[in-house]
């Protein structure tokens, strides 16, 4: 059975700058069903995640791994969204509009919109809500997003947002699940207390346990969040994961063990979902810590990596080989003719030579928490550099705390990313000069001028030029190692009816799955 179809949608300066633009959905279902079963109201929800740390809080400008993206898109209001065909779509802001420059954009506040504790939501609250993430004190992951708005004001029902240079992808920032609409506190956001103005409220929320979600019934659209309640566990051991499914204590898991796919495939009481998207693995070195400060060491490290293998053996053929840059096949500016960097183990001699070492000896961090099989990963990466004189080590680190105690510390360690709808922001939060989640620590002149540059670019041809060079200058220079994409693989109960099609950019249905699916 085919694991994947693919159906691409072309994107134009017109669609954009008017506010709908399509991105590439990839998506295929290994139960699909003839007719998709009604959505309706009623019931309890359970799902385990294979996230979620004792560290977690609910300042969205903490939020990073998938239990947390989540629950944010379930309680959160945002002011665009993305479907799940890929398209932009309003959501708190009701529709939006660029100057001819793509320099000044308005986005119209949607009438009706409310709080869980019943306040309307304003012009005033957006822009708290937006500025909570700016500035030279701010510490949010999203403040590479928002670092080019230079102004916001209200005008009547209406938010302005000036920008330091046109930007034609700027309704997509606030797609992404840091910019939460919150109530204004001050001069600040009051984000303690759980309250936003998405489809479900928070009941209660123990980090790196559970959370605990009510449908909000004054929500502005009724189209979507139909369980009565939502129950969200934290189970990162993926064996417990899956016999939570298996013996029904739950209705849902993300991040199946791919050895075992097939066999799960064979119950027919389980729902099994695989998504190609953006979703991609790496191994993330420190270019500001010796020996990766070397470009030539990376590019040993990028030679000395078996990537077919790694497929084949981690992923189980649910992806493809990646070629150490975050962008898709299916997005619009994947740079096709950039050349596979392949394993080639005397080429990783000729680099290590030229850094003037003949043997290297380097630790990797790893553990599961970071991507299903990363341990595993490393050891296939430790055995494949092996023929190029490389003694690479791994650390088995532990799953409770890796992305606060391991990500963005230890020198080079493993890591997920989910991808971005545009590749404006999976450029800027993780690999642009200064970004909070830059875990390569990586600084290229000529990439964030072209990065600046791209995000102005009205022409679509010299836009992917920029961007084509972008992804060039992160394969041959970049301290990140890309070896796979992996799908999206999930599973759910028989008796939850999910979309008939699946958001690509994040695992579970774009994480959206609270408010789009429901019970047969």
């Amino acid at each position: 059975m085919d694991r994947s179809t693919n159906s691409r949608t072309h994107w134009n300066r017109r669609t954009v700058l008017g506010g709908i633009a399509g991105s590439a959905a990839l998506a295929a279902g290994f139960s699909p069903v003839a007719a998709r079963a009604e959505l309706k109201k009623g019931g309890t929800f359970r799902v385990a995640k294979a996230h979620g740390n004792t560290t977690d809080t609910l300042n969205p400008g903490t939020y990073d791994n998938g239990f947390t993206i989540s629950m944010s898109y379930g309680f959160s209001g945002l002011l665009s969204g993305v479907g799940t065909d890929g398209n932009l779509q309003p959501e708190v802001a009701e529709s939006w509009e660029a100057s001819a420059d793509a320099k000044v954009w308005r986005f119209k506040i949607r009438d009706g919109v409310t709080f869980h504790n019943g306040k309307t939501v304003t012009p005033e609250d957006v822009i708290a809500s937006i500025r909570f993430h700016m500035g030279d004190d701010s510490t949010s992951a999203a403040k590479p997003l928002v670092d080019s708005i230079t102004d916001i004001t209200a005008d009547g029902n209406t938010v302005v947002f000036t920008l330091n240079s046109g930007s034609a992808d700027f309704p997509f920032t606030f797609t992404d699940y840091h910019l939460a609409i919150l109530p204004a506190d001050g001069d600040t956001v009051d984000w303690q207390s759980g309250v936003s103005c998405g489809p479900y409220k928070i009941v209660e929320f123990n980090p790196g346990v559970s959370a605990t979600l009510e449908r909000f019934e004054n929500d502005w659209n009724s189209d979507r969040g139909y369980f009565d309640r939502i129950e969200m566990l934290s189970v990162v051991d993926l064996n417990a994961r899956t016999t939570a499914l298996i013996s029904g204590d739950v209705h849902a898991i993300d991040r199946l063990d791919l050895k075992t796919v097939g066999l799960m495939a064979r119950d027919p009481n389980l729902g099994i979902h695989s998504v190609a998207g953006t979703q991609h693995y790496t191994f993330a070195m420190h270019t500001n810590k010796d020996p990766f400060t070397d470009v030539n060491i990376r590019l040993a490290l990028k030679h000395a990596i078996n990537r077919e293998e790694m497929v084949e053996k981690i992923l189980f053929g649910y992806g493809s080989v990646g070629n150490d840059h975050p962008i898709g096949e299916g997005q619009r500016f994947y740079n096709s003719e950039l050349a596979q960097t392949p394993y080639d183990p005397d080429k990783a001699k000729f680099h290590m030579k030229q850094a003037g070492v003949d043997t290297l000896s380097v630790e990797l961090a790893a553990a599961d928490a970071a991507f299903a099989g990363a341990v595993d990963a490393a050891t296939l990466f430790q055995n494949s550099a092996k023929a190029a004189g490389i003694d690479l080590t791994v650390k088995r680190a532990p799953n409770d705390g890796y992305w606060s105690d391991v990500w963005l510390k230890h020198p080079f360690c493993a890591v997920y990313w989910g991808g971005r709808p545009v590749e404006d922001a999976a450029l800027t939060l993780a690999y642009s000069a200064g970004a909070d989640w830059n875990d390569t620590f990586w600084e290229n002149a000529r990439f964030n001028e072209l990065l600046v540059s791209a995000r102005a670019e009205l022409d679509e041809n010299k836009r992917r030029e920029m961007y084509w060079e972008c992804q060039t200058l992160l394969n041959q220079d970049g301290g990140v190692i890309v070896p796979m994409f992996a799908n999206y693989v999930f599973a759910t109960a028989p008796d939850v009816v999910v979309s008939e099609q699946f958001s690509s950019h994040w695992d579970m249905d774009g994480e959206r799955w609270m408010e789009r699916w429901s019970f047969a």
